[in-house]
């Protein structure tokens, strides 16, 4: 559809209040609805799901060590959006088509919270699936200052609740962020990217998808970019600085983003929190899932007029053209409100200090094979060690146990990779002979080993493996025991069998008697006894 570009303002995401306060804890009630929506002036309206009938969701916004809880509640009608694919896992027979299960995508989370693919729930819990075991969920907070998003994680139908709108935002404060002086209050936005399709009555279009076997969508490209709910939007500036929460929301596209001026973006942090010290970026790669936290200065600007463009091709990292007069623009910035008052925010030199984790401390290597494959039926798909969803838990780490996480990409794409409960930090990427591998199963080394780019170092939640690369990452596992997922965050890959179940499990009682007589106690004259 020939949809003109730049006609709307950028909606402005407001921030959700709690319902009550009983004793420190503030109680939500977040309600999944269908509306229609209005996302671009010459466009019909458009049917949508979200919470509170707002697309995307309303903005949570908490301190550190708050305590909330939230009461996620489906008040959605019996029939999908989207044609449902009821031959793979999860959705299969007399499943309900619409089911829901809501997941904060980088939270430090317990367990029976973090929002399991099989906990989902239908409209008023009259149905619920064989991990569901409260309504209400518990969150604590205990991660430094972020930017997280809450979205949909349903078993079977991940890709078409998130593309029907089923995600927000999930913000962190703490001290040290509030001692920063950065931009604030109005001079600061998230901005969620998506890609979408339109059918010409203004109704969103996905690919057909019939209950019976056929070759599943591998990946979901739009040709339209919507940012918070609306097709092509600008936003009014004042000349001076101004910082941007950007969320890749896509189903599966990565984008490369540039401004047309030239101008740099100064990124401070990604989807972990605060990088130790701000980055100068002239581009900017998010993957599905990535967050960039971006400062933009516009006091400077020699045009009134700048456009946010997307340099990667529809298939990256493949070499493809780009589709500079639709997909390859996101929003337009103009600089033409009057300057309110002086800007006293700041670019601190630095943000904040990580603990990085060290190699020696790791106490087991997990070698994960990224491996293309067919399903029962002869339909291509990609796993995870050439394992379902359903196959028994093989990744079990032991509470408080740092590991090497090793993924070896032998497929021909590009996969986000997303660890619930922890977050992660990258250690270094090596290019191996993929061709050989695949033959043979042989691991050729091509390259010496890569660190992480700069805006990649520090605590990430969401990491790229690209093919024909080994990447490895390191986390520990903490505070929480209990099951959790780790998943392709590209919803199409996710949905159809690439994810995988992991358990985090109490160290045995033989451990922490050992450890007790192994440690060192000390007198008054702190002389060992």
């Amino acid at each position: 559809m020939n949809l003109i570009k730049y006609i709307d303002k950028l909606p402005i995401l407001p921030t959700v209040k709690p319902l009550y306060k009983k004793g420190d804890i503030n109680y939500f009630e977040m309600k999944m609805n269908q509306f229609y929506t209005k996302m671009h002036s010459s466009l019909p309206d458009t049917l949508v799901w979200g919470f509170d009938g707002l697309y995307p969701g309303p903005t949570i916004e908490v301190k550190q060590y708050d305590k909330i809880q939230i009461k996620w509640m489906n008040e959605l009608p019996p029939k999908h959006l989207f044609s449902v694919d009821k031959t793979i896992h999860g959705a299969e027979g007399d499943t309900p088509e619409v089911r829901t299960v809501i997941h904060v995508h980088g939270g430090i989370t317990h367990a029976p919270s973090d929002g399991y693919p099989d906990a989902w729930f239908t409209n008023g819990f009259k149905q619920v699936g064989s991990a569901f075991t409260q309504e209400v969920y518990h969150y604590f907070n205990t991660h430094e200052a972020t930017t997280l998003w809450y979205h949909d994680h349903t078993i079977g139908i991940t890709r078409l609740n998130i593309y029907a709108g089923l995600a927000g935002f999930y913000l962190i404060r703490d001290k040290n962020e509030l001692s920063l002086s950065l931009p604030k209050g109005k001079y600061e936005i998230p901005l969620m990217i998506q890609d979408r399709t339109f059918n010409p009555d203004g109704s969103l279009y996905y690919p057909e998808q019939p209950p019976d076997a056929f070759e599943p969508t591998p990946k979901f490209f739009g040709d339209t970019i919507v940012v918070n709910g609306k097709v092509w939007p600008y936003l009014d500036v004042e000349p001076r600085r101004y910082r941007f929460r950007m969320l890749n929301g896509s189903n599966s596209r990565y984008y490369i983003l540039k401004l047309d001026n030239g101008q740099p973006f100064i990124q401070i942090g990604n989807d972990g929190g605060f990088l130790e010290k701000p980055v100068i970026m002239k581009e900017i790669l998010l993957g599905p899932a990535e967050r960039a936290d971006v400062i933009i200065d516009f006091s400077d600007s020699q045009v009134n007029k700048i456009v946010l463009l997307n340099l990667a091709p529809k298939e990256y990292p493949k070499e493809g053209e780009i589709s500079i007069d639709t997909t390859g623009q996101i929003m337009q910035f103009r600089v033409t409100l009057p300057l309110m008052g002086k800007d006293v925010s700041k670019v601190p030199a630095r943000l904040r200090n990580v603990q990085f984790l060290k190699e020696e401390d790791a106490v087991i290597n997990r070698v994960l094979t990224l491996v293309r494959s067919l399903d029962d039926i002869g339909r291509r798909i990609v796993l995870i060690n050439n394992q379902r969803w359903d196959e028994p838990t093989t990744e079990k780490p032991k509470l408080g146990d740092t590991e090497i996480w090793t993924f070896i990409n032998s497929s021909v794409s590009v996969h986000p990779i997303h660890l619930h409960l922890v977050n992660v930090q990258i250690l270094d990427r090596q290019s191996y002979d993929q061709d050989l591998f695949l033959e043979t199963g042989e691991i050729k080394l091509t390259s010496e080993k890569r660190p992480p780019a700069e805006n990649e170092t520090g605590w990430k939640d969401t990491v790229n493996s690209n093919p024909g690369e080994i990447i490895r990452i390191i986390t520990k596992f903490e505070p929480y025991t209990g099951k959790y997922v780790f998943h392709c965050h590209i919803l199409e890959h996710e949905d159809y069998e690439m994810m995988r179940p992991y358990e985090v499990v109490k160290k045995s009682r033989f451990f922490y008697r050992l450890k007790s007589l192994l440690s060192i106690k000390t007198n008054k004259g702190n002389k060992p006894t």
